[in-house]
């Protein structure tokens, strides 16, 4: 988190981007400097915190070099919380379609479900041993001798001694010696496989609709916490699984988890890190630019509506979410477009100055689609290489088909769309279909597969040589 005392350096943080994502140093270098400044500013003197705003990025470049990735990643590496938006799906208050807070409502969302598991993972051991002793309790219910019950007969198939006010210490004590042995079964997953029946919590709404919405209406967010409060209200309804001890274990230790979890102090934590630590990637901003030279009307008028409803957001504003009030002064916005047709001066001059810094991300080369397929830890090549290792078969790629494979992905965004990496999906897919068909009936296990030069030249002759190569467009 960014409050950690060895947080990275900007070299470690590109260095951390390097491994899953080719070139672009440029991008990577602003990315890594705008997140370590999010440290910084936490670390710096208290009456200069709330002074320092985030320097928001646009970054500028065709589809598929990298500009998600990056973005995704750095959320990743820093364990922000993280929302991706899409410009384009909202449209002016007052019309039918997203409102732009909803992005900030997503991203208090994300943040709660993180500090939620979070939270979680602290108190695990003390719920496992909860657990433990609801399954326990199930498989041998304890003997007592304060309340007269008939003979009971647990899940082991026979009746343990009565219970009673005149039951001897013998029988307790055998009571007491059975259920340590069993929990140590349970421990040890012996009887992992053994069904028991368990009573859940059972996922209802409060089954009140809420008119409103929209201009005049209630809000979302106030809506959705209307609906919470009058679901806090019932009763909480369960009911009855008969499930094995393994899964009964996973069922009940989220539950029991939840149960020691203050949900007020997780809503405190997770708007406070959304705040200052959350990340808002708005992707496809270039399609609410007014186009270069057209005059006003249509359209375009609704893109500018669009653009104006995300500045106050951007700028810093209080959005009301159902876990309480978020500012947005210290969120980090990243926008990206592709701006073909548009220019990022066709954005309105407010918008721009709210992202000061701007990046423009390269095309790729045939060089960098070689290198995305040998060099980043999650490479397609790897990628195929694990899903064949599932079946037993070994997957290797000589390097002169590497190579191949990368002039041809990168002749067919130049004869076609340049969609960037994403064509090398397209080529990869070509080629290992029907070995992929083929595993495991005809190809079986301990096969080993090599991908040559020759075999790509094979398969992907037709795509090569067919100049209308409109059938292979993502």
């Amino acid at each position: 988190m960014l409050d950690s005392a060895d947080f990275l350096t900007p070299a470690q943080i590109v260095a951390e981007l390097d491994k899953y994502i080719v070139g672009q140093q440029d991008a990577k270098r602003h990315v890594a400097i705008a997140l370590r400044n999010r440290w910084r500013r936490l670390h710096a003197p208290q009456d200069m915190q709330r002074e320092i705003v985030p320097n928001n990025i646009l970054m500028i470049g065709s589809t598929g070099v990298g500009k998600t990735e990056i973005a995704r990643r750095l959320a990743s590496i820093a364990g922000a919380p993280f929302t991706k938006v899409e410009a384009s799906k909202f449209t002016e208050v007052g019309y039918v379609g997203r409102d732009v807070e909803s992005m900030v409502r997503d991203l208090v969302e994300q943040s709660v479900n993180m500090v939620k598991q979070r939270r979680k993972e602290e108190v695990k051991v003390q719920a496992a041993q909860v657990v433990e002793d609801i399954i326990l309790d199930i498989l041998i219910p304890p003997v007592t001798a304060a309340v007269a019950t008939p003979a009971a007969k647990p899940a082991l198939g026979f009746p343990l001694p009565a219970s009673g006010t005149d039951m001897p210490d013998s029988d307790h004590e055998l009571n007491e010696r059975t259920r340590e042995r069993f929990r140590e079964k349970i421990r040890n997953g012996e009887l992992d496989e053994r069904k028991i029946d368990i009573r859940v919590q059972q996922n209802t709404g409060s089954g009140i609709g809420v008119i409103g919405g929209g201009p005049g209406g209630i809000d979302e967010a106030s809506m959705a916490g209307i609906q919470d409060m009058l679901g806090s209200m019932l009763p909480k309804k369960t009911r009855k699984r008969k499930v094995t001890v393994a899964e009964a274990r996973k069922i009940l230790l989220d539950e029991e988890a939840a149960k020691l979890i203050d949900m007020d102090e997780v809503k405190d934590e997770a708007i406070r890190q959304a705040e200052n630590a959350g990340i808002i990637f708005i992707d496809e901003i270039d399609k609410v630019a007014s186009r270069s030279g057209k005059g006003g009307g249509g359209p375009d008028v609704s893109r500018e509506g669009v653009q104006r409803d995300l500045l106050p957001i951007v700028e810093g504003s209080a959005v009301n979410t159902k876990y309480g009030i978020i500012h947005t002064d210290h969120i980090l916005f990243i926008a990206a477009g592709a701006f073909h047709v548009s220019k990022p001066s066709d954005l309105i001059p407010e918008l721009q100055g709210r992202f000061p810094i701007r990046v423009e991300l390269q095309s790729l080369s045939k060089n960098d689609f070689y290198r995305i397929l040998k060099d980043p830890k999650n490479a397609l090549t790897k990628q195929y290489e694990a899903l064949l290792q599932a079946e037993q078969v070994r997957l290797t790629f000589e390097d002169t088909a590497l190579e191949r494979l990368a002039e041809i992905a990168f002749e067919v965004n130049s004869e076609v769309e340049n969609i960037g990496a994403r064509r090398l999906h397209t080529v990869m897919s070509r080629l290992l279909n029907d070995i992929l068909f083929d595993v495991p009936d005809v190809i079986g296990a301990h096969a080993h597969i090599l991908i040559t030069r020759e075999l790509v030249e094979e398969r992907l002759r037709d795509m090569v040589q067919n100049r209308d190569l409109s059938q292979y467009i993502l």
